[in-house]
């Protein structure tokens, strides 16, 4: 690691965190080097990654002072928060808190939050249009993120705030994937409508942001928005059914239908669809595709993706 730029990646054995390892890992002239945070050193990921050459630390999230301890003499990190390991919108700003603190101290030079919109700022809770949840939220697991963002900027922590877009991977591990009706044909079902979802293999988020880190001081203080394309219900069905060889319809619902699905955040979900369908112009244009593929030009299409991870994708 001698006179290479330390680069911290919170959740390194994850899905953003994990598409940053390894792009440092395989550009080994590149400048960098990766400082591996995980709660489990033990574990079968965070050992693949010593065993390539990364600096692996134990570090919690909850627990500001192991994080100052992983951050001291790192150049810059990589912050990201999972909601869905717990569901608490206040427990993500707290560790936001903590991780923007722990930046704010060690003097990092560069930091990447990954982060959503607040969709308060375009659906207030006195908005009838979709329902507040948990009192004061309209879709948790974004809004927590998008209020996140000015943690960073109150300390004067140089950050670059990056916006990530649906996973495909969503279609493997989210139990999103296809699914057979009744009638034994499978489908997809979104409340999206006709309008377009800003979609991205998961990996190429963190290699987006290796991109970020690459080009350093002058993307300080901006919001990059990352997308592999944008498409509709209808084109994701029709990607499917060429990648699997058997018709996938597309099954719109309504969000009202989503929502009452049943499965744990299913409202939050529900939500979400429907903020990114009312506000589809909005959404997508915070994820340019020419300004993602300028920062990453490797960007995965969603075709390029499903050759790749076909034969992962449950069929159930």
């Amino acid at each position: 690691m001698a006179g290479k730029k330390i680069i911290v990646v919170v959740g390194a054995t994850g899905a953003q965190g994990g598409g940053l390892a390894r792009a440092i890992l395989d550009d080994a002239g590149g400048g960098f080097a990766l400082r591996a945070l995980t709660r489990n050193l033990g574990s079968d990921k965070a050992t693949a990654l010593a065993a390539q050459g990364a600096e692996v630390v134990a570090a919690d999230l909850d627990d500001m002072a192991s994080l100052q301890r992983a951050f001291a003499g790192a150049h810059g990190a990589f912050c990201v928060t999972n909601f869905w390991e717990h569901f608490s919108p206040e427990k993500e700003l707290a560790q936001a808190a903590n991780l923007a603190g722990a930046a704010k101290a060690a003097g990092l030079e560069h930091v990447i939050w990954s982060t959503l919109e607040d969709t308060r700022r375009w659906v207030p809770l006195s908005d009838d249009r979709m329902p507040t949840l948990m009192g004061k939220y309209k879709v948790p697991h974004f809004d927590a993120k998008g209020e996140a963002d000015g943690l960073f900027t109150e300390l004067g922590v140089p950050t670059t705030f990056l916006l990530a877009s649906f996973y495909w991977d969503n279609f493997i591990h989210f139990g999103m994937g296809p699914r057979r009706g009744p009638d034994g044909r499978l489908a997809i079902t979104l409340p999206m409508g006709d309008k377009k979802l800003p979609g991205i293999a998961a990996e190429d988020i963190g290699r987006c942001a290796y991109r970020i880190f690459q080009r350093g001081p002058a993307l300080i203080g901006k919001t990059m928005g990352v997308a592999g394309e944008h498409l509709t219900g209808a084109q994701m069905a029709a990607a499917l059914t060429r990648a699997l060889e058997e018709e996938v319809r597309y099954d719109e619902v309504s969000p009202d239908s989503y929502r009452s699905l049943g499965f744990p955040g299913a409202d939050d979900l529900g939500n979400m669809f429907q903020f990114k369908r009312d506000f589809n112009e909005l959404f997508c244009g915070n994820r340019d595709l020419a300004a993602a593929r300028a920062l990453y030009p490797a960007l995965q299409t969603f075709d390029e993706w499903l050759a790749r991870n076909k034969s992962r994708i449950p069929l159930v």
